[in-house]
C-alpha cells in the first residue's frame, strides 16, 4: 500500500536537533483550534495516545515537519499560510520554505531486505522496559531486547498507517547507547542503522516522541 507524505522544511533557518519541541509547541498552539494531530492533545486537555501523524523534527540543522496522512492534509492546508516562525523568543522570517508530496510504499517484503540509519536518538525505553534492559547480562540479551521493541515501533506504524502486516516482519539491529535530554532529564537513547524486510517512509519516527523529532529513520 501507499501513504501520502508531506514534508516541509524551513532552510533559511538553521537550529539544533534538540529545538525540535519548541517547533511542536510553536505550531501545535497557532493551530490548535484545527485539529488534535499537530499537538496530539484533545479539546478537554487529554492526551491522543495513536502514532503521531504530525512530526516536528531539526535534521542536518534544517526545522523540517513531516505529516503522514490525514497530517499529510493538513500540513498541506496550513503549513502555506506561515510566514514566521517565533521560537525561544526571536523571530524567525520565512522567506523560503520547501513543500514535497509523496505516496512512499508502505509494506512487508518476502525476499528482500532494506537498510536504514537513524537520523535523530531513538528512545526505545520506557518505564517498564528499561528495568529489564538494565538487567540484561551481556550485550547479545541487549540487542535481542532492542530488535523486539523496534519490531514493536515498526509495527504500531504500519497501524497508524492502516496497513496488514502481509510477512513476518524480521529486523537485525545495529545500535550503540548514548544519552540525550528529554523534558531537561538525560535519558538513554540509541544510535545506529538497522536492516529489516519492511519498505518504510523516509523521515518517519519510531519510538517514543516521534513527534518531537525522536526515532527519525532514513533509507541508506
Amino acid at each position: 500500500m501507499t501513504i501520502q507524505q508531506a514534508i516541509v522544511r524551513f532552510p533559511e533557518i538553521a537550529l539544533l536537533t534538540r529545538d525540535a519541541h519548541y517547533l511542536r509547541g510553536f505550531f501545535g498552539n497557532l493551530f490548535k483550534e484545527h485539529s488534535p494531530l499537530l499537538h496530539n492533545h484533545y479539546e478537554d486537555g487529554s492526551l491522543r495516545y495513536q502514532y503521531p501523524l504530525v512530526q516536528y523534527k531539526v535534521l542536518h540543522n534544517v526545522p523540517t515537519l513531516v505529516g503522514l496522512g490525514e497530517g499529510a492534509v493538513l500540513l498541506l492546508q496550513l503549513f502555506t499560510q506561515i510566514k514566521q516562525l517565533q521560537l525561544l523568543n526571536q523571530t524567525y522570517p520565512i522567506y523560503e520554505k520547501h513543500i514535497t508530496t509523496t505516496t512512499p510504499q508502505v509494506c512487508t517484503l518476502p525476499n528482500q531486505l532494506c537498510a536504514y540509519n537513524l537520523l535523530t536518538p531513538w528512545l526505545a525505553l520506557n518505564q517498564q522496559n528499561y528495568p529489564l534492559y538494565m538487567q540484561c547480562v551481556s550485550v547479545q540479551q541487549q540487542s535481542a531486547m532492542l530488535q523486539k521493541i523496534m519490531v514493536a515501533n515498526i509495527i504500531n506504524f504500519f497501524k497508524a498507517a492502516g496497513y496488514t502486516m502481509q510477512h513476518y516482519l524480521m529486523l537485525h539491529p545495529n545500535f550503540t547507547p548514548a544519552t540525550t535530554k528529554f523534558k531537561n532529564q538525560t535519558m538513554i537513547a540509541f544510535k545506529g542503522s538497522f536492516v529489516c524486510n519492511a519498505q518504510l517512509p523516509p523521515l518517519i519516527g519510531l519510538g517514543k516522541s516521534v513527534s518531537r523529532g525522536f526515532g527519525t529513520i532514513e533509507p541508506c
